[in-house]
């Protein structure tokens, strides 16, 4: 924990009778665990599966198993940009990248949804040529590869479980990959519906129902990680309580040019100015200030600049017109 006066803060002028503290991560070790055994493990049974089931698809002409074939391709680059994402992650600060590479698993989740939105597009591209001339399929063929699959992608999802609360990253691994189980669902009561009916188009029609499962879960991804990128207050965390709880401190008469954003996936990053006329408050209103950020709003990483003249901070005086 660090002190220091006339911090300048970005902002281009200093000010006086102001000192900054850096409160650290203390207590608060928030550091995302590490999932390169379970990456490892479900990008190599996807890559397995999804060569069995491509050419599943190939020699039954079921648009519905290459469509999942498609889709579990394109997860398996997710898994690997995932991956890369929380490996530069881990990075150590320099002089140049003062965080690291933390962001790096923004990019990572944000690429996710972009490449979930490819896939989408041949999916239904696909699907709509197949509604013209829908091919004979062997149905409980399709069926047994597509529930192959169910299992495939539980286990990898089960991986990725114990993570999907607290990281956007793996969380989008964990939901590509369920999703994808209950795609393999919904591909084996198709496959049962074509060989007790022989009707064709029950295949395609799956195929659009894909489409649906994927854009839904895709759109949720797609909107926080953009969010994220664009140094959105994160989700979970509310900002006017956060004001309120800082400006309730002891001798905090208010609280200014509150900033919070994500660094990466797991870890907010805090700044704000506090007025407090009565002089600087010491180590003990640090340390409670610390306490209560990292225990109400999982804000491990803060930045407080203290105040004594309210009239000293040029950001807290509303732009001339």
């Amino acid at each position: 924990m660090s002190s220091e006066h006339g911090h300048d803060h970005g902002s281009g002028h200093a000010h006086p009778h102001a000192h900054s503290v850096a409160l650290g991560h203390g207590g608060h070790t928030h550091a995302p665990a590490t999932f390169d055994r379970a990456f490892a493990i479900g990008i190599g049974l996807n890559i397995a599966y999804v060569l069995a089931e491509g050419s599943a698809g190939l020699w039954t002409g079921s648009v519905a198993l290459l469509a999942d074939a498609g889709h579990n391709l394109s997860d398996v680059l997710g898994l690997a940009v995932a991956w890369g994402g929380a490996t530069l992650a881990r990075t150590r600060p320099s002089k140049r990248f003062t965080y690291g590479l933390k962001g790096s698993t923004i990019l990572a989740a944000l690429t996710n949804a972009l490449l979930l939105l490819v896939a989408l597009g041949a999916i239904l591209l696909e699907a709509a040529q197949r509604f013209g001339d829908p091919p004979q399929l062997a149905g409980l063929t399709v069926s047994a590869v597509a529930g192959v699959g169910i299992v495939v992608n539980a286990a990898t999802a089960w991986l990725f479980a114990r993570g999907r609360k607290g990281d956007v990253n793996i969380r989008g691994a964990y939901l590509h990959m369920l999703a994808d189980a209950l795609v393999s669902v919904g591909v084996v009561i198709a496959g049962i519906a074509i060989w007790a009916t022989g009707i064709a188009w029950i295949d395609p029609l799956v195929s659009l129902v894909i489409v649906v499962i994927i854009f839904i879960q895709t759109w949720g991804l797609l909107r926080e990680t953009v969010e994220m990128a664009l140094a959105a207050v994160p989700r979970g965390i509310d900002f006017d309580a956060v004001t309120s709880a800082l400006s309730a401190l002891p001798g905090v008469e208010r609280c200014h040019d509150l900033h919070i954003w994500p660094m990466s996936t797991t870890e907010p990053v805090l700044t704000a100015h506090l007025v407090m006329p009565g002089g600087h408050p010491g180590d003990d209103f640090l340390g409670a200030a610390r306490s209560m950020l990292h225990d109400q709003f999982g804000i491990g990483h803060a930045t407080l600049q203290i105040e004594t003249d309210p009239a000293s901070c040029a950001q807290a005086r509303p732009a001339a017109i």
